[in-house]
């Protein structure tokens, strides 16, 4: 076990009860404090600790060698870069400084003004420059209920869908941090009944819950990455809000698949959880039948018991949770998603983002989109203000949380908030 993984450990920062980020977690991110430019960062309840001042104190020199810059640099891709035998080692340094019995940072007030900042009062930033960005559809509760409506209830999944991981290449520039507001797309529709198509403001707004990989390292082009070695190339996890103009879509998606509908904005969490910090919630997935192909096969536990949410927010009123789910109902496991996705020998990197694709679990109120919860509009959903939602309003917020608890320790991700702003006029 890790050293930061110990269930035993406590922090001389104060952590609230039910807190994403304890000692035990220690993810990374990138944030600025006021009227400074950004750099990396980890957090510890609701204190963001400056990675930047610990290397420049020294506070890592028993770790590093020349890889001074990776800490001041506006994006993580350099840090991860340099290998989870590395990140294991600077997330158990940093747990060490800030565990309870340290005296080193925790009796200096004068490094504490420099170091130590409330969550409030900064600005987090896009943790890294995407290179490429994936989106799976590697839920089979969430591609049966789609396939139950859109076409032969009987036939729900298409042939291909349990040999492997589907999954399309996306739009990474349009890829957000939590607290992005994004504007109702335009697009074409065809409405029922209709020949031809029309130009306007989307009408069916919908989210997607998800949760997406990290890549720290990466392989040469034409060398796929075996899936015993698959999690040595993942860094950690992000909440992922793919947004969703469902009746673009509809129009768009044949023959090639999604476009307008999907790139106009995907909304991250702002912390990285390592891979590291998950190890504890490891758990089995769904059965795989018929059995995989022999590269696909697996051993040992590759799901994660990951608590998800989703809640919708009116402009001024509460925030209503209209789903419920978990990262261990994913079909396909993220060591398969990579193995499959280099299988053909191509090339990834460091910062490059795999999501998920929705996980819907079992029951209804499991399913991880506005489609599936209405059920495409003929069962609105009811919010605590009265009012009901078939898709998403203009002016609601979106916020998505998850977390995985057990043995009194709760990892978290944070949260990932959107607000949806009117279409701007074409």
């Amino acid at each position: 076990m890790n050293n930061a993984n110990n269930p035993s450990l406590k922090s001389w920062i104060d952590v609230k009860n039910n807190s994403d980020f304890p000692i035990q977690n220690i993810p990374f991110g990138i944030f600025s404090p006021k009227g400074k430019s950004p750099r990396p960062a980890t957090i510890i309840g609701e204190t963001v600790i400056d990675l930047s001042v610990l290397a420049e104190e020294g506070f890592f020199d028993d770790i590093i060698d020349e890889e001074y810059d990776a800490f001041f640099a506006s994006s993580l891709n350099d840090l991860i870069s340099l290998g989870k035998e590395f990140t294991a080692k600077l997330r158990n340094k940093i747990s060490e400084l800030f565990s309870y019995d340290n005296e080193l940072i925790r009796d200096d007030s004068e490094l504490q003004s420099k170091l130590l900042f409330k969550q409030e009062d900064v600005e987090m930033h896009m943790p890294v420059e995407v290179g490429d960005y994936t989106d799976f559809y590697s839920s089979i509760e969430h591609a049966t209920n789609v396939g139950t409506m859109f076409r032969d209830p009987d036939n729900a999944l298409f042939p291909n869908w349990r040999h492997l991981p589907v999954g399309y290449h996306g739009r990474a520039s349009s890829i957000v941090v939590s607290g992005t507001d994004i504007h109702r797309p335009n697009g074409q529709t065809l409405a029922a009944g209709e020949d031809k198509p029309v130009f306007g403001p989307c009408r069916l707004f919908d989210f997607e819950l998800e949760m997406a990989f990290i890549t720290g390292k990466g392989n040469k082009l034409g060398n796929p990455v075996k899936l015993e070695d698959a999690e040595d190339y993942i860094f950690g996890m992000v909440i992922f809000n793919d947004l969703s103009a469902r009746d673009i879509q509809k129009w768009e998606y044949v023959p090639l698949g999604p476009f307008l509908a999907k790139n106009f904005g995907s909304v991250i969490s702002p912390w990285i959880v390592t891979l590291d910090a998950l190890e504890p919630f490891r758990v089995k997935g769904p059965k795989q039948e018929p059995e995989v192909l022999p590269y696909l096969k697996f051993d040992g536990n590759r799901n994660f018991d990951i608590n998800l949410e989703v809640a919708i927010q009116p402009e001024n009123g509460d925030e209503t949770i209209v789903s419920k789910s978990n990262h261990k109902y994913l079909y396909w496991n993220i060591a398969q998603q990579l193995t499959h996705h280099t299988v053909n020998g191509c090339n990834i990197k460091p910062g490059d983002m795999y999501a998920s694709g929705t996980i819907s679990g079992p029951t209804k109120d499991s399913f991880g989109s506005m489609l599936e919860l209405s059920w495409g509009g003929k069962n609105p959903v009811s919010l605590k203000d009265g009012s009901e939602r078939k898709f998403i309003n203009d002016l609601d917020t979106i916020i998505m949380r998850g977390y995985a608890e057990n043995n009194g320790v709760r990892v978290g991700f944070g949260k990932s908030v959107c607000k949806v702003l009117p279409a701007k006029k074409y």
